[in-house]
């Protein structure tokens, strides 16, 4: 339970006969902002697995549906993830794998270029934004509400409960990824989202995505 002692040390297919641009959807899902993900100083509090949020944050789109590696909670059920990135951000949702189990996460907090945020200070401190996450063994997008998210420098998600309604202990997650736009030095804002008003059928179905709705979470 939450009551616990946390130990802080721690593309197109335009159906053209002589190629196909299918693939060329999957950089677009992830591979731009997973470049900027400044992996040496992740951390992430109560994982039973020393390194596992840096290991399950390292996985590439093409392995997104790999069981292994994940990240399990340690002594109760909230985990703790901050992620820096090496440029500035304007984050427009997250991808994430979960499992449709007791142990997915459920309620997660988000907050924005905040340092050394521990578990009571994420419990009482106001988010950036919040969201819920379905039980679902495939990765689902969630949007973000983008107005909140410019000139992101880091990223702090609580994952504060899951499915079991204080029953299992455990909260499990076995792929996280971000999809937006990225402002280098001295370089003009890269984006790394498809068009957004794009005729759905120019595009295939990705594989191992589900979308919630274009509209805010809960919370946001």
């Amino acid at each position: 339970m939450s009551g616990h002692c946390h130990d802080e040390h721690g593309g197109h297919d335009h159906d053209h006969s002589e190629h196909d641009h299918s693939n060329d959807i999957t950089p677009a899902l992830q591979s731009g902002l997973y470049q900027q993900i400044d992996f040496d100083r992740v951390t992430t509090l109560n994982e039973a697995v020393p390194n596992s949020g840096t290991m399950v944050l390292k996985k590439e789109w093409p392995q997104r549906l790999d069981l292994e590696p994940d990240l399990h909670s340690d002594v109760d059920e909230q985990l703790l993830m901050h992620v820096p990135f090496v440029a500035q951000i304007k984050l427009h949702a997250l991808l994430i794998r979960t499992s449709d189990s007791p142990n997915a996460p459920r309620k997660l907090k988000l907050f924005r270029n905040r340092e050394n945020i521990d578990f009571s200070t994420a419990t009482e401190l106001s988010p950036t934004q919040s969201l819920g996450i379905p039980r679902n063994s495939e990765v689902t997008e969630l949007p973000l509400n983008r107005a909140h998210w410019n000139g992101t420098t880091s990223i702090t998600l609580f994952f504060e409960d899951n499915h079991s309604d204080g029953e299992e202990d455990v909260t499990i997650l076995s792929y996280l990824g971000f999809k937006g736009e990225f402002l280098a030095l001295n370089r003009e804002p890269v984006s790394v989202l498809y068009e957004a008003a794009a005729n759905p059928s120019d595009h295939v179905a990705i594989q191992g995505l589900t979308r919630m709705g274009s509209r805010s979470m809960p919370g946001q």
